[in-house]
């Protein structure tokens, strides 16, 4: 099985497997390298499914960015795992994203999501501005409210205290119709915010401290 060294680059812990077109994860990577990789990198593929991962037992960090991963998208529990970055994906939906890294990556504290339409910022649309970037900044520090760097950029004390405050009415509506195929150019349509006022009550996101 180690004899197909071409599609695999091995550096002490860390694997690389960049670039090969993989629509999943080859069954030989989990198997040759899964009980002592802790970095694996599978940039550049065609993943739309991480099921494979289950037998990356030790994994600290999972590099996934530039693969078609959407809303569907589920990691076996990684209980060691804390870097993360989904750059460059099809990811639209934060909140049931971050429910799912809050369940399965308890020690997560690194994640990018550059380049999704999660992740409102003009790498995906023109029409976002640094508002928008840092509501969401909010709202995913609301949820994983351990993690220390958010994409590009450390996460502030002071961030981390009005995401405690307003994370909760920061959340992304998204749009009802959730059977709409993605290829009828909605990525160009804006996934709006809509933060209440600090003195509204909202039933299902209210925390007990209305300012």
């Amino acid at each position: 099985m180690a004899h197909r060294e071409s599609p695999v680059v091995l550096n002490g812990t860390q694997v690389s497997y960049i670039g090969h077109d993989s629509k999943d994860i080859p069954h030989f990577l989990g198997e040759t390298y899964g009980k002592f990789a802790r970095r694996l990198d599978l940039s550049f593929n065609q993943l739309r499914l991480l099921a494979g991962l289950k037998m990356f037992t030790e994994l600290e960090e999972l590099v996934v960015d530039n693969n078609l991963l959407g809303n569907d998208l589920q990691l076996p529990r990684l209980p060691k795992l804390h870097t993360l970055t989904l750059n460059k994906n099809q990811l639209t939906d934060i909140e049931a994203l971050l429910e799912h890294l809050a369940d399965v990556t308890p020690s997560l504290e690194y994640l990018s999501l550059l380049g999704n339409e999660a992740c409102p910022n003009q790498l995906v649309s023109l029409d976002k501005d640094d508002d928008d970037y840092q509501r969401y900044r909010y709202f995913v520090l609301y949820k994983l409210p351990q993690l220390k760097f958010l994409d590009s950029r450390k996460v502030t004390k002071t961030e981390l205290k009005e995401a405690q405050a307003r994370g909760a009415f920061m959340k992304v509506v998204k749009p009802k119709s959730e059977e709409l195929p993605k290829e009828a150019g909605l990525e160009n349509r804006p996934l709006p915010y809509t933060p209440l006022p600090r003195g509204s009550r909202d039933a299902k996101n209210h925390k007990g401290k209305a300012n």
